[in-house]
């Protein structure tokens, strides 16, 4: 986000062979506020299910899952499920098929897997992984490709955010004991993804959602990096997937070989990975044991044979860039196929003078993808965008506003809109939160093609290329 160079090209051959067997461009939505809410884009759900709107900053007040979680013990777990069943629906799958997308990002908190929760002084609903496997079921069907975001981390990566499910300025992520937490989720996602035939739509997994942007605030990030990677070609490794690129080698012994978790077991002394990768690896053992008798996947994880022909999942990263003072790079540690991420909204400012010229000046000129390529970060797409403005702005212009993005974003691997939708009611006066936030009233509108590749006007950059405006950051 802060590297800027010209002149280098990311060529459509690197998109389209980055991973095999997936679509040379991503066209996606997020769905946020699915299995982690963000109050401000349901508002007034948010207050009937019993939270509420904060007056001054989101830690003063019931805001987020942790806090409703707190205020309503006995009631959270039965409020969350009715919500969980509303929000994402078979009916929205159907919808976004037919408009051409292609990939979702799913936004997750650590919470899905309710064993990695100290009940002694967290608190979050319980119960997701349900509708999780349920979705994703959908998606599977629907021929959607699945992204796993690691959303919401445990100990919070970074501050005064609802998104990571517990709007504190106390950021805890960065230690040994939560950088531990994540990596024994990465564990049991891994496995689920390969395993569980509800999970047959992911391809990707990411490994934290907007780190804090300041490098020397996030310490260990790079050792964590390097971790995740393990932890997932680990668990491939186990299930006998061959994964690209990679010089690791795993003998399972063939007394387990009808057995994962045992086979998992005996991978987490494998001195070729780290002691953290080990650590990770069997303490997912048991959590993956408790799923599979929850979740009717026991024989699948304890009694049939598990090797069979697979693809190796992408990791994902934040792209190296969103950081600065020094960051740790990501495409480092790669081991496989990698991807990156970005995101990008002008309407919070730093980005371009707020004004509809210059943010068409900025978009059009838009350099980021060069900058990670020329520093291995690629392929990129874009994780989260939308049409939101620091103006008022017009039809007219969101129209260009959503063709100059699109067009700036599918030069790279593509892009994932934020958000699937947003609720439309007084307090987000009527559909003016949807107008701008939502895919799917952008459809109704007009602003977004039906076809996603498609643009209104494919020469609407034309104009500003290679001009300047007061801009930053871009």
């Amino acid at each position: 986000m802060r590297h800027v160079l010209a002149g280098l090209v990311l060529s459509s051959t690197l998109v389209a062979h980055a991973w095999d067997g997936q679509p040379t461009h991503i066209y996606g939505v997020n769905l946020g506020s699915w299995l982690v809410l963000e109050p401000w884009m349901l508002p007034q759900e948010w207050l009937d299910m019993g939270g509420q709107s904060c007056a001054d900053d989101c830690w003063t007040c019931i805001a987020t899952e942790s806090s409703f979680a707190k205020a309503y013990p006995d009631t959270v777990d039965t409020t969350f499920a009715q919500h969980w069943d509303t929000w994402f629906t078979q009916d929205n799958v159907n919808t976004l098929k037919a408009a051409g997308i292609n990939t979702v990002r799913v936004p997750l908190g650590y919470w899905i897997v309710e064993a990695l929760v100290d009940r002694s002084h967290e608190s979050y609903p319980r119960g997701g992984l349900k509708y999780l496997r349920r979705g994703l079921g959908w998606l599977k069907d629907a021929g959607i490709q699945a992204i796993l975001d690691h959303h919401a981390l445990p100990g919070v990566q970074t501050p005064g955010q609802m998104f990571t499910g517990n709007c504190t300025s106390d950021v805890q992520f960065y230690t040994p004991y939560n950088y531990h937490r994540a990596l024994v989720w990465t564990a049991v996602m891994t496995a689920l993804s390969h395993l569980d035939p509800d999970f047959g739509s992911v391809f990707a997994i990411e490994a934290i959602n907007e780190p804090i942007m300041n490098a020397t605030q996030t310490p260990n990030y790079g050792t964590f990096q390097r971790n995740f990677v393990q932890v997932i070609r680990a668990v491939e490794l186990t299930l006998g997937i061959f994964v690209p690129s990679s010089n690791l080698s795993l003998s399972v012994p063939l007394s387990v070989s009808n057995n994962f978790t045992a086979a998992l077991s005996a991978t987490s002394s494998a001195t070729i990975f780290p002691v953290e990768v080990q650590a990770a690896l069997l303490a997912a053992v048991p959590i993956l044991l408790e799923i599979g008798v929850a979740s009717g996947l026991q024989t699948i994880f304890e009694a049939s044979p598990f090797k069979r022909s697979r693809t190796s999942l992408v990791a994902n990263f934040m792209d190296v860039n969103w950081q600065y003072d020094n960051p740790s790079n990501p495409a480092d540690v790669a081991i496989g196929p990698q991807a990156y991420d970005n995101h990008l909204y002008y309407s919070f400012g730093g980005v371009a003078a707020a004004d509809p010229t210059s943010y068409l000046i900025s978009i059009c000129n838009l350099s980021r993808i060069q900058a990670d390529a020329a520093v291995g970060d690629s392929p990129l797409w874009f994780g989260e965008w939308g049409l939101s403005t620091e103006f008022n702005a017009t039809d007219e212009f969101l129209y260009k506003w959503a063709d100059a993005q699109k067009l700036a974003y599918s030069k790279g691997a593509g892009w994932i809109y934020w958000n699937f939708k947003t609720e439309i009611s007084p307090l987000t006066n009527g559909s003016a939160l949807a107008r701008q936030w939502s895919y799917l009233e952008g459809l109704k509108l007009g602003f977004l093609n039906q076809d996603p590749a498609a643009l209104h006007d494919p020469d609407v950059c034309v104009p500003y290329m290679n001009s300047t405006t007061n801009s930053t950051n871009s």
